[in-house]
């Protein structure tokens, strides 16, 4: 349905004493928090930022590059409304990767 027969509805509609939402809704806000990771040296680094209504729970995930290093999966930490948090970790010697997951 174009534009302009979308406002004729509408006013065909209003006039009849019927309201409707024609219009298609906007995009869905963002339901996760936004994460930045940051690796330097063998310490890794996430800042989160939620800037949904609802809360997240984030946790920061290292993967150690030797064999012998063991690979860290931090805790779970709620991100509230409007909120940062920094999470970070570290390995040994080197880091092969880090991510975020969402619970």
């Amino acid at each position: 349905m174009t534009v302009s027969r979308r406002r004729t509805a509408a006013v065909a509609l209003a006039t009849a004493g019927l309201c409707a939402l024609l219009v298609p809704p906007a995009d869905a806000a963002p339901t996760e928090a936004e994460c930045r990771t940051s690796v330097r040296g063998s310490l890794a680094t996430a800042v989160c930022f939620n800037p949904d209504a609802d809360a997240d729970r984030v946790q920061l995930h290292v993967e150690c590059a030797r064999w012998w290093d063991p690979d860290v999966d931090g805790r779970p930490v709620e991100v509230g409304p409007a909120r940062a948090v920094t999470l970070a970790d570290r390995c040994w010697m080197e880091i092969r990767g880090v991510w975020i997951t969402h619970a």
